[in-house]
């Protein structure tokens, strides 16, 4: 029984402390760097995005297809990016930044992929099982076709040395024409941090 009241009494001075503790939360702005662990973030990620799709879309493969097509706008799709990382790291999120860049600069059409495209053919083909009037079921072969696939690969080293260590992100992106499988543009960007844990 004395063991027993111990025991109790461990486990309410336990609960009593865990009570104590406090967690403090702050909103913060979304465009704000805050880099708490060192891993790769939403920062990394949109400062990459932006400055490789400012490089792609400056590049020469732009004004070369428009004066081979009567200044028709290039249509890109985004495909694979691989995390060959050391970490985990949201693919989609960076896809979703890559998008957005592309899309606000205006210079190419961006096109569905993936997943989504299959979705969207979905609700098409539910469109002419006749659930909505004739009049206005999207009709089948109107898809605009994707003329370049950007692809690409996140890796990263990390090197350390006690509580010190230094983690070099590179991100390569490389464009593709679908029809000759000609690569017309090949962009890095290179990400190093230094992380120390100093008690």
């Amino acid at each position: 029984m004395k063991k027993l009241v111990q025991v109790f009494a461990v486990l309410t001075l336990i609960v009593s402390v865990s009570a104590c503790a406090s967690r403090k939360v702050t909103r913060v702005d979304s465009g704000e760097v805050i880099d708490l662990s060192g891993r790769w973030n939403d920062t990394d990620s949109r400062l990459v995005s932006n400055e490789m799709i400012k490089d792609l879309l400056g590049a020469k493969w732009i004004p070369i297809y428009e004066n081979q097509h009567n200044n028709k706008r290039p249509v890109v799709v985004v495909g694979t990016i691989l995390n060959k990382s050391h970490e985990h790291i949201d693919a989609e999120m960076f896809i979703k930044d890559i998008e957005k860049a592309i899309i606000n600069n205006g210079s190419v059409r961006l096109v569905q992929a993936g997943a989504k495209r299959e979705e969207l053919r979905a609700e098409r083909e539910d469109q002419n099982k006749g659930f909505v009037s004739a009049e206005t079921a999207k009709r089948w072969g109107l898809e605009l076709g994707a003329d370049f696939m950007l692809q690409g690969t996140i890796n990263s080293i990390v090197d350390s040395y006690k509580k010190n260590k230094v983690v070099a992100y590179q991100v390569d992106l490389e464009l593709t024409n679908l029809e000759t499988n000609e690569v017309v543009w090949m962009g890095d960007k290179k990400i190093k941090k230094t992380v120390s844990d100093r008690f």
